[in-house]
């Protein structure tokens, strides 16, 4: 234990020290501009995100966080009930399937009307 501790202290303590070594710190006009891209700053900062962007950023998040939540299912085989794994997967892939028909019906999908 006292090993294991030893040696990621000294790993961090190592990559620490060369992390700060190699970064060379000549920050331009541009860098130091308050966009980073290099196009000058036209109108306020401040204007909102339109509706359809986190529409399709919930929908990404939300199919991105199904495929954590069906990683296991292979391994649902080896339970003492593989059905009820495998059943309880199938609604989930379901509900989210429907609730995609929903939007796409909807026409919450088009991006430009």
């Amino acid at each position: 234990m006292t090993t294991t501790i030893l040696m990621t202290l000294a790993i961090s303590m190592v990559l620490a020290t060369v992390g700060s070594w190699l970064p060379t710190m000549t920050p331009d006009t541009e860098k130091l501009s308050p966009y980073e891209c290099g196009f000058d700053p036209l109108g306020s900062a401040r204007l909102p995100f339109s509706v359809r962007f986190f529409l399709v950023a919930i929908l990404f998040l939300l199919f991105d966080l199904e495929i954590a939540l069906l990683l296991p299912t292979p391994w649902a085989t080896q339970l003492t009930s593989p059905p009820t794994s495998l059943l309880l997967a199938a609604i989930i892939l379901t509900l989210l399937t429907i609730g995609l028909l929903y939007e796409w019906y909807q026409g919450g999908l088009d991006w430009a009307e």
